[in-house]
């Protein structure tokens, strides 16, 4: 079964109107996991889509999507996967791999249909593609990992990079993930825009009844959403993304746009937040 949500883009003059049921309608991904299902959320922030597998023991495919008027979801687009369930498969364009809870999986444009098995909860991401890369599974192992933050500052934490021109070429998709340590809550401290780029991150790895306070909005102008276990945030380009949790977490940050350096991003310092 395959479910489409359709979300537009939203002007940031209007975002400051919005309520709290606003703001999470808008801007909170959520619902993309349910057994036997495959869910996208399809947004027109640089047309980038996100959203769950969940074969739950037998076998999905996704193949036809009516909102990119392809024949095929991958004709014109590239895909990153990323398993946050149990070990699972993925089948696409004559080749499988397994992947276990972390692994990361790169389609390029031309793939063809791609089939999710096994017992994995397979995240979702894809942006439309230029040029077609090799396929390739990447493991933790063989992730650029980076050290970040204090536990002063209740920050520590590990940067995975996958899709990421340090370890792998790809269109304008950008993939990894981001760990914090015991005692640390803050991610993305200072909080930071990207105005030539969107992002979307999800949060995963949490307890039930855990929430992480994800902050987005214009610097100057900042909203919040309570964001629980294997939910989302989009966040568009002119929007920050930083938030803390209750306890452990990780989440998976994926980005499109006009390119590929990771750096590019423009700092907002704490005492600048309004």
């Amino acid at each position: 079964m395959l479910t489409v949500e359709t979300r537009q883009a939203v002007n940031p003059e209007y975002a400051k109107t919005m309520d709290t049921e606003a703001l999470r309608r808008n801007f909170l991904a959520s619902d993309m996991f349910r057994d036997g299902e495959i869910r996208l959320i399809y947004t027109h922030y640089d047309r980038f889509v996100m959203g769950g597998a969940v074969p739950a023991g037998g076998s999905l495919v996704l193949d036809v999507v009516a909102e990119t008027k392809t024949p095929s979801f991958l004709d014109r687009r590239e895909m990153g996967i990323v398993n946050v369930g149990d070990t699972g498969t993925v089948e696409a364009g004559g080749e499988s791999w397994t992947l276990e809870r972390g692994d990361v999986l790169y389609l390029g444009m031309g793939a063809g249909a791609v089939t999710f098995g096994g017992q994995g909860r397979f995240y979702i991401t894809s942006c439309p593609a230029h040029h077609t890369y090799p396929n390739k599974l990447v493991r933790l192992s063989d992730s650029k990992e980076v050290k970040l933050g204090a536990a002063e500052t209740s920050n520590k934490r590990t940067i995975n990079q996958f899709i990421h021109p340090l370890v792998m070429e790809s269109c304008q998709l950008i993939l990894g993930y981001t760990t914090l340590e015991d005692g640390s809550v803050w991610n993305t401290i200072p909080s930071h825009i990207h105005d030539r780029r969107m992002e979307a991150y999800l949060y995963f790895g949490m307890e039930p009844q855990s929430r992480v306070l994800h902050l987005m909005g214009e610097p100057q102008e900042t909203r919040h959403l309570f964001i629980g276990n294997e939910e989302g945030a989009i966040s568009p380009p002119w929007s920050i993304h930083s938030g803390a949790g209750i306890g452990s977490y990780t989440f998976i940050w994926a980005m499109a746009g006009d390119n590929v350096d990771y750096t590019d991003m423009d700092f907002i310092q704490p005492g600048d937040l309004r």
